[in-house]
């Protein structure tokens, strides 16, 4: 036992307290003992499965409880603290007792970029961790993508197959060293190795060569962003036409040079988390196949140690450290290893056989990753950080719901799945799985869930699932054997705003999307919805185009095209117009009788085939996201939308848009402006109808920086209060956190 003994002339107490919240793998046992000595408590502290059992005892507890609360390590997250007087004991000196057992109800806390002072131990040929890849302490490194289940403990960690040197194994016992009870350390002797020398891989990423790099939560793919040649190569190689790639560059400086930054992506690019944050760019200052035709790119710092260490190498091995808080030259691809849209690549010899055709070296190591973790990519919207994807650095931070409720399980949908699992009062939200259209993804799915029950200790009652019979995720939640909550798309999406605000009673919210399964079979997507507890209701909508060629018409604007000329009385142009695709004739013919659609992103592919931005897309919202590139400002077209009996019409606009499809940038800037004028007069309307002010507004199309900011503008404008998606993604990543919250509903009603 170590720590000072109290002063025996002062009245002696002694407590049993209880921390509750992510607890557990940011430093909490070393910070506790360092406070109980500096308050000269005797006791101990440990890790169980409930978060951290503290006792104390001494004449100081209200000031050592106070300085628990304020002083928290900066990963921590205390939920609760809860304090019961028991006996003294006459207990002498205070010291780390080894971790209980049981059902866990604490939480793994989520991945961190690398601390500052680790990175000072990096740079400095005076430490042991000098030019060490795998420097980590209490405060920075892997947690959840190489934690197995709780406690968090080395042993149940991928950590456990590294036995300490006696130089970490002082470390980790010597309870004034930055690493005491540090689960992650590891040294150059007794830690994991990197297969490949980091000169040798910067020197290979200078000469134009692709590189296979193993990180935290899975593979990289890296090149120069800078040089087009390698950039082009590797679309060619991982058959990605265009979509966009992330790009990793050296510090915080850094991002000016190839992103126009203000103070919220700066900060947001900085955070622990380090997510991809998506910036104006800087014309000229990538190669063009990063992002082509778009106006922002997703930028991200540093976050492991070997990222430092090749941007070190790339600047030249500098010995000073100046170059860590100036602006370099280098800029890194840094996209997600998963050719053909599987899964991330996280084991070695799946590298091999998956990216040996991808890249010219594959960089591995030998600490196993246990669940795979793509980049979170955010954006700021409406003056906040947002998600467009959430995983690494966020994952399992819970979401809390606000009261306790039953143990259920949100399966997601098809695209962008996740899944959801709530324990008592809170929601975990999985990483981000992806499309489930392989059997390596609907894998990963399961792999997911089964990983988040291990972590969490729990087993669920009942199970969310999309109203779509034949989604795949359906398809599993019904194999379960237990109670399902089918929950319509839609409602979905709006359920889980109000979940992540804490709404209770209806909810307003319009959903604006690419596609759901409607309660009446059809294809939705444009909703005005009310949602209360287990049950929702449509409310409005937007007025029907026809989807010529059903699905086909999501990937193929042009079809969308002939749809809005259909809706406008100017068939007869669509032959014309798109004379070099053989089916246009054909498929104008039988326009009339092609099932129709109220999906927001439909009309967004209409609006972009008039306008000649693109006939087909190699991606999902390429279109979409072209379109919004192409605005400066915003403005309205007078009369360029209906409104009858809560149907929205755009048909005037798309008029207008057709009668003048040549100027493409104008065209763009009168569709959204319109489209936000439109949206909130039909919002406000309902509102004012119904008695709402507080407004959910869900779905992918929120992803759309221009339509976000000036919607929820507008809707404030109206006296209303719009309610976005912050904890999780407003498009389908964020569904299986609305089927979980409608689906506890069912067992404990609002």
């Amino acid at each position: 036992m170590l720590g000072s003994p109290h002063d025996p002339m002062e009245p002696v107490s002694r407590e049993a307290i209880r921390l509750r919240g992510i607890v557990q793998g940011v430093g909490m046992r070393p910070f506790v003992f360092a406070l109980a000595e500096r308050f000269k408590l005797a006791g101990f502290v440990r890790n169980d499965a409930n978060g951290v059992s503290i006792e104390v005892e001494g004449s100081a507890l209200d000031a050592f409880a106070a300085a628990l609360k304020a002083e928290a390590p900066p990963l921590a997250r205390i939920d609760a603290l809860e304090r019961t007087p028991i006996p003294p004991r006459g207990a002498q000196g205070f010291g780390i007792a080894r971790s209980g057992e049981g059902m866990a109800a604490t939480g793994i806390p989520a991945d961190a970029a690398v601390c500052s002072a680790c990175l000072d131990d990096l740079f400095d040929p005076r430490s042991r961790f000098h030019l060490y890849p795998f420097v980590t302490c209490t405060q920075c490194g892997p947690r959840y993508t190489i934690t197995r289940r709780v406690p968090y403990d080395r042993a149940n960690t991928s950590m456990t197959g590294f036995a300490m040197c006696p130089a970490c194994t002082h470390a980790y016992h010597d309870p004034h060293d930055r690493r005491f009870h540090a689960e992650t350390l590891a040294c150059p002797d007794c830690g994991p190795k990197l297969s490949h020398a980091i000169p040798d891989i910067a020197a290979a990423l200078k000469a134009g060569r692709i590189v296979a790099l193993k990180g935290i939560g899975g593979f990289h793919l890296m090149c120069d962003a800078t040089n087009e040649a390698a950039v082009s190569e590797l679309r060619r190689r991982k058959a990605r036409d265009a979509k966009p790639f992330a790009v990793m560059v050296a510090n915080a400086p850094s991002l000016d040079l190839f992103a126009q930054v203000d103070a919220p992506h700066r900060a947001l690019a900085a955070a622990p988390a380090r997510p991809i944050v998506l910036m104006p760019s800087r014309p000229g200052t990538l190669a063009p196949s990063v992002a082509p035709r778009l106006s922002q790119v997703g930028l991200v710092l540093p976050y492991a140690p070997v990222h430092h260490l090749l941007f070190h190498a790339l600047a030249g091995q500098p010995a000073d450290g100046a170059w860590r808080g100036s602006p370099q030259p280098f800029a890194l691809v840094a996209t997600s290893a998963n050719p053909g849209g599987e899964p991330l690549v996280v084991d070695d010899e799946d590298a091999q056989r998956r990216l040996a055709a991808i890249a010219d070296i594959i960089v591995t190591h030998d600490r196993p990753i246990l669940m795979r973790a793509d980049d979170s990519v955010m954006s700021i919207i409406d003056g906040a950080p947002a998600f467009l994807r959430r995983a690494r650095g966020f994952v399992p931070e819970p979401i809390d719901l606000g009261t306790d409720g039953p143990c259920v399980l949100g399966v997601g949908c098809h695209l962008k799945a996740t899944v959801t699992l709530t324990r008592g009062r809170e929601a975990f939200v999985s990483q981000h799985v992806g499309d489930l259209d392989s059997a390596e993804t609907l894998r990963f799915h399961r792999e997911t869930i089964a990983h988040l029950m291990a972590v969490l200790d729990v087993r669920p009652d009942l199970v969310g699932c999309d109203l779509h019979p034949d989604c795949a995720s359906t398809r599993f939640a019904e194999t379960l054997g237990l109670p399902l909550a089918r929950v319509q798309h839609h409602a979905a999406h709006i359920a889980a705003i109000g979940a992540e605000h804490g709404r209770r009673g209806p909810l307003l919210g319009a959903a604006l999307d690419g596609y759901g399964y409607g309660d009446d079979g059809g294809n939705w997507g444009g909703e005005l919805m009310m949602v209360e507890g287990p049950s929702w209701r449509r409310l409005g909508h937007l007025a029907p185009l026809a989807l010529p060629g059903g699905d086909r018409a999501a990937r193929e604007p042009w079809r969308m095209a002939v749809a809005a000329l259909h809706a406008t009385g100017r068939l007869d142009e669509a032959v014309s117009r798109f004379a070099h695709i053989p089916l246009a004739a054909a498929l104008a013919t039988r326009v009339t009788v092609a099932p129709t659609t109220t999906s927001l992103g439909r009309l967004f592919d209409a609006v972009a085939g008039l306008l000649g931005l693109r006939t087909h897309q190699e991606h999902e919202g390429q279109a979409a996201m072209e379109l919004e590139a192409l605005v400066e400002t915003p403005c309205a077209l007078d009369g360029g939308f209906t409104l009858v009996g809560g149907i929205l019409d755009f048909r005037p606009l798309l008029a207008v848009l057709a009668e003048n499809s040549r100027d493409a940038r104008a065209g763009a800037e009168l569709f959204h402006g319109t489209l936000i004028e439109g949206l909130a007069a039909w919002i406000a309307e309902a509102a004012a109808r119904h008695g709402h002010t507080a407004i959910a507004l869900g779905g992918g199309c929120l992803v759309n920086r221009v339509l976000a900011d000036g919607l929820a503008s507008a809707l404030r404008a109206r006296g209303l209060k719009p309610l976005l998606a912050r904890a999780v993604p407003c498009n389908d990543g964020g569904l299986s956190l609305g089927q979980a919250a409608v689906a506890r509903a069912v067992v404990a009603p609002v």
